[in-house]
């Protein structure tokens, strides 16, 4: 089935690489106009130039989620250049490592209080979409916890708590908030491909694992949040979809 996001209006922050380009890639390639900020000039315009590809538009800009004024600017521009928002999808993360004050400190700002800047920038023009939908992603280690990252499974925990809000706050306004949680998610340059080489026993300990014997691709996450922001999803808010293979339950 094809899923048509023609005329609609979606932003996806920290989108130049990773899980968030295949999601402001697949809403591109199902029609939607697409918004993405990161706060590299290469790798934003290396994005957007995939993006354009499919000739629906593409707005981007350079923008630390991490700071208020800078993600106040980004929403705004892209609600003007777009005609509107549609759908949000808040993708950015400190990706704390450890038990530190910078681990927690990037967390808190970036993975929790940047969703709260974007979303709160955004529902004036979701209110105005008349269905408009949130998408927030997390981690399987704000469902699990972690010893090993504390820090940033908290702020995922946030994010999730945050969703289920949000989701109650927002359904008079027709505004659906849903997360997903995705598990350990290999793509180029990204945490998994490097720690494939550099720290070959750990990554293969953790794709023994998962059951399907294999780690997640962003394709396969970005597949999930276009149906949690389509018209099939209708009847879905303040639900948290794992997208990890079965990693969650091993």
């Amino acid at each position: 089935m094809h899923l048509s996001f023609a005329n609609k209006s979606v932003v996806v922050t920290a989108a130049s690489r990773g899980i968030g380009h295949a999601i402001a890639l697949i809403f591109a390639q199902a029609g939607a106009r697409v918004a993405i900020c990161a706060r590299g000039k290469e790798g934003l315009d290396a994005g957007a130039a995939e993006i354009a590809r499919y000739d629906a538009g593409v707005h981007t800009a350079i923008c630390d989620i991490g700071d208020e004024a800078s993600t106040l600017k980004f929403i705004a521009g892209a609600g003007a250049a777009l005609g509107g928002i549609d759908v949000l999808v808040n993708n950015a993360s400190g990706m704390s490592k450890g038990d530190d004050e910078d681990a927690w400190s990037a967390g808190i700002n970036i993975d929790v209080l940047g969703t709260v800047r974007a979303t709160r920038a955004a529902v004036p023009f979701l209110e105005r979409s008349g269905a408009g939908a949130i998408v927030n992603i997390s981690s399987i280690r704000g469902l699990t916890g972690s010893a090993r990252i504390p820090a940033y499974a908290a702020v995922k925990a946030a994010v999730i708590n945050y969703t289920i809000s949000e989701a109650l706050a927002l359904s008079n306004h027709r505004i659906r908030v849903n997360a997903i949680a995705p598990g350990s998610i290999e793509f180029p340059g990204g945490l998994w491909e490097k720690r494939k080489f550099e720290e070959p026993d750990a990554y293969q300990a953790t794709m023994q694992r998962v059951p399907f014997g294999r780690l997640g691709t962003a394709q396969e996450v970005a597949n999930v949040a276009l149906f949690l922001a389509s018209d099939l999803a209708s009847w879905v808010t303040g639900q948290v979809i794992a997208v990890d293979g079965g990693q969650m339950r091993t």
